[in-house]
Order: structure tokens, then sequence, then C-alpha cells
């Protein structure tokens, strides 16, 4: 068990007020001890996230768990940041990914072209279907792609990529079919809460 599964039921103990060591010494039916333990799902606390170099801005449930990854490609050595969060008792993950590109290569490539390659490599490595595509544009009109895409698994992602400034976002929702139909919303008003900020 980990401890994002146990969180709940530390915070059932002290919402209940009672200590273990003393349900330990006063024998109980236990049922009494499983009511101690049940508790609601925590629901997460969206807030407006921005990474350290302040170039987008997304509402995320919690603080996001920040990785990097570099990876060779034709143009050289690319480093991918990756933002996670994944709340707790809900099957799903929010990403949002990033990389920039060679100067020269972002001054030349086509942002269609650039879309439709990461589309196609989204799809390969995960080894997926499209569901759905359609042409996109961020609120401040930077070219865009959304897609929605399951796995063999039955895993659905739905993502929403963007070039801008020399840099390919994607913002992802990676969840079961089931959760989805659940989560419909929350995914769309996370998808739709996603900023490209400027450089200045």
């Amino acid at each position: 068990m980990t401890i994002k599964s146990l969180l709940p039921l530390i915070a059932a103990t002290f919402v209940c007020g009672g200590s273990i060591l003393v349900e330990a010494r006063q024998p109980k039916p236990p049922v009494a001890v499983v009511k101690a333990t049940v508790t609601k799902p925590v629901q997460p606390q969206w807030k407006l996230y921005t990474p350290p170099d302040g170039r987008f801005s997304i509402l995320m449930p919690g603080s996001p768990n920040r990785n990097t990854q570099s990876q060779k490609t034709y143009m050289g050595e690319i480093n991918l940041e990756i933002f996670v969060a994944e709340p707790p008792k809900q099957q799903v993950a929010y990403i949002v990914a990033y990389n920039d590109f060679p100067y020269s290569y972002g001054e030349m490539a086509d942002p269609q072209a650039v879309l439709n390659n990461a589309r196609d490599m989204a799809l390969k490595t995960t080894k997926s279907n499209l569901i759905s595509q359609r042409n996109i544009r961020s609120s401040n009109n930077h070219p865009g792609k959304e897609i929605e895409y399951i796995n063999s698994g039955g895993k659905i992602t739905k993502s929403r990529m963007y070039v801008a400034e020399g840099r390919l976002y994607q913002v992802m929702a990676i969840t079961t079919k089931k959760q989805q139909k659940t989560l419909a919303k929350t995914i769309t008003g996370y998808l739709n809460s996603f900023h490209v900020v400027l450089k200045k």
C-alpha cells in the first residue's frame, strides 16, 4: 500500500478523534474498527500551476511532480520536461510535457508538420488507435491539435498539443474508460485551463 492510499485512512483517524492505541487496548466489535477507517475519497484541491520558467499556466489537482528526460533525436539531444499530478483514489493522470527545439529547426519547421509528427509518435509509442482529432488554437492563437486515442489496455488519452515560440507543449489526461465517463467535464476544464505565457 502506498502513502497516497494511506492518507485517507490517516485523515479518518484524526477526524474520528480516537487514538489507535486506545482502540487496541479496549476491544471493540469489528464494525467499530471498520467505521473508523471508512472515508469518502479525497477530492483534490485544484490550483493554478506555473513552472519555474513561467512559460505556461494550468489548473492542476495539487502540486505536480517534475521530471526531466533527455531524448536523442535527429536534431540532437532534446530535454523533455514533464509535470505529472495523480489525484488519490482516482485512476487518472494529468500531465504537461514540453520540449524546446534547436533554434534553427524551430524557425524553419512547419507547425502543422510538427503537430502531425507528435501525433504519429504518440500513437506509435503507446501502440494506440486514434479515436478523434481536430485542429485547434491556443488562447493566444498558437497552432495546435487535439487528439484522443486508446491503447490495447483500454487506457484513454485526451491530449492537446501546441507549437509556440520554438517549443512543443503536450497537455494530457490519461484515464480508464470507466473513469473517463465520470471525469469528462473535469478533463475538459483541465485542458481548457492551459495557457501559453509569451516570452517578454
